[in-house]
């Protein structure tokens, strides 16, 4: 049955998010934190080996040996113009404050997040527990677990992989494997970031759906040079989600994402002059 991989998914995370929101109140701040880090660490690690798809065999052979990282980065280049000029991070982030104003009938996310974004200083504030109080805070706790849960549950190659593998028909233990590794990272998240985490199972059914239905229509189009190349793109976006939950840096990952499609295309068109 196709989309039964994502639908496997969606009740992942909002299971695994809700044991999170269960458990996350009983702990302290420091021990969330801590928690968020550790899988923050583990998403760096993944994105490290996701990266180094620059070196597969056959991106290596369909462009040649120096055009892979040329790739990422043309792919991360126009990804990221297309995607601030498209404004997807501030999208990402009004949607996040819609769903949190309905769920808890509160003020409206202005207040809070002008023109649609959330400001690194609440952010980091939030996450650290010392930002501030009462409604506003949990607000930013909201989008900020909706849009980071969004980015890891929706940017990694299995997300693309599996979800191409289901729409093909050839089954989704892909989907099987990720709905795991995103339940048990929905818990960590949400007994940090709270039920914006949840939330986030409305990206993974929109993205992952969409790719499976398009992938039932299109069939098996993308070759492996340019699965490899969307793989080691995902990696560098991952790795910018890492540093996000670290709070180094608050980069706007969500305006990258448009690379993952120009990197599989970008191959295709080195490779045709190649």
């Amino acid at each position: 049955m196709r989309g039964l991989g994502t639908l496997i998914n969606v009740l992942a995370v909002l299971a695994g998010s809700s044991i999170g929101v269960l458990i996350g109140d009983r702990l302290p701040h420091r021990t969330r934190d801590v928690v968020t880090d550790g899988v923050a660490l583990v998403a760096l690690m993944v994105a490290v080996l996701d990266g180094a798809s620059v070196l597969d065999p056959a991106l290596r052979r369909a462009v040649g040996s120096s055009a892979p990282v040329l790739i990422v980065l043309g792919a991360i280049l126009i990804g990221g113009i297309t995607g601030s000029l498209l404004r997807i991070e501030d999208r990402l982030n009004a949607v996040g404050g819609v769903l949190q104003r309905r769920l808890a009938r509160s003020r409206p996310v202005s207040d809070v997040v002008p023109d649609g974004g959330l400001a690194e200083g609440v952010v980091e504030g939030t996450l650290a527990g010392t930002g501030p109080a009462g409604a506003d805070a949990e607000r930013a706790r909201f989008i900020e677990g909706f849009v980071t849960a969004s980015l890891v549950f929706c940017v990694g190659p299995l997300t693309i992989i599996g979800s191409l593998q289901d729409g093909l028909g050839d089954g989704f233990s892909q989907l099987a494997l990720k709905s795991v590794l995103d339940g048990f990272t929905s818990i960590a998240f949400a007994a940090s970031l709270g039920w914006g985490v949840a939330a986030a199972a409305l990206s993974v059914l929109v993205i992952q759906g969409s790719l499976t239905a398009a992938a039932a229509a299109i069939g098996g189009l993308i070759p492996a040079a340019g699965i490899a190349a969307l793989t080691a793109t995902g990696g560098l976006l991952l790795a910018g989600v890492a540093l996000r939950l670290l709070r180094v840096r608050t980069l706007p990952v969500a305006d990258l994402l448009p690379a993952i499609v120009v990197a599989p295309l970008l191959t295709a068109l080195v490779s045709a002059v190649r």
